[in-house]
């Protein structure tokens, strides 16, 4: 077993907010910035702050985050009535760990877990992506989605409008379906999942996501849907157990050598112990 294939030795599990500490978030800061461009600590924490929790990857033998994904549960309206929400926030996993199933694992029994609370009631997944990986966990997992490069599940268009102008109605082109933060939103560093014309042409979701969210460089979000019912929950388990190797794994194994991005030292965040105590006390 080579080195590569050890580092994705990884575990995630769910945390709500109330159990996130100081040093979980100075880890999870410490990944964002490495991703990312125009975040400051202040934005890292006041995003994280409205979230009701995060999917964390862990890796044991470093004892330490090398990825998450937060969360937050709602209530949104569809046609008049009320639905259940999984809104995804930032998604965020450092390279060499790109591949591993433990988040979308954790993921999926964080789903179940929804749908047993709300067995009756319509539950969504809700993400908005600024690059094509986050897409691509929506649409190389889930059966009924929208946007859908084959045109299928016109009717979740819907779902995207509502979501979209209750909770960025000021950011959202209606008639593009796209969420535009202006030029100093954060956005992908220019190095990080960039589209190459080989994975346009042999990829036709990487394709269709940048056709629909053409600006996705600069940090413009493409509004996603999936539908969480018992019928596509069973086909994600099925998926899941015989899918192949992923394209990131894949990746990730064949450069054996790639240096780890380690998070940001210490100081870069240092005296934040007073910023993040108010989230804590939300518990």
């Amino acid at each position: 077993m080579n080195s590569s294939d050890k580092k994705l030795k990884v575990k995630a599990s769910y945390r709500s907010i109330a159990k996130i500490d100081v040093h979980d978030i100075r880890q999870m800061y410490g990944i964002f910035c490495q991703y990312y461009e125009n975040t400051t600590w202040d934005i890292f924490l006041h995003d994280l702050s409205k979230k009701t929790g995060a999917l964390i990857l862990f890796c044991p033998k470093e004892d330490r985050i090398v990825g998450f994904s937060t969360l937050m549960t709602c209530e949104i309206s569809v046609g008049g009535d009320k639905a259940r929400a999984v809104f995804s926030g930032d998604t965020i996993i450092e390279k060499a760990y790109w591949g591993s199933r433990a988040l979308p694992l954790a993921f999926y029994k964080f789903l179940i877990t929804e749908k047993v609370k709300y067995p009756r009631q319509a539950i969504y997944w809700l993400l908005i992506s600024k690059g094509f990986k986050t897409y691509l966990l929506l649409a190389n997992n889930f059966f009924s989605y929208y946007p859908n490069p084959q045109q299928k599940n016109g009717h979740l268009a819907e779902v995207v409008d509502n979501y979209c102008l209750q909770m960025f109605p000021d950011y959202y082109d209606a008639e593009k379906r796209i969420l535009d933060f202006g030029d100093n939103y954060q956005h992908l560093r220019g190095d990080v999942a960039d589209i190459t014309d080989k994975m346009r042409r042999e990829n036709h979701k990487i394709n269709f996501f940048e056709q629909c969210n053409p600006e996705w460089r600069r940090g413009t979000e493409l509004p996603c849907v999936g539908v969480i019912d018992w019928d596509d929950l069973a086909k994600y388990v099925l998926r899941y157990v015989t899918k192949p190797m992923s394209q990131g794994r894949k990746e990730v194994m064949a450069q054996p050598n790639v240096a780890e991005l380690r998070p940001l030292p210490q100081a870069s965040v240092a005296n934040s112990t007073a910023a993040i105590l108010p989230l804590q006390r939300r518990a």
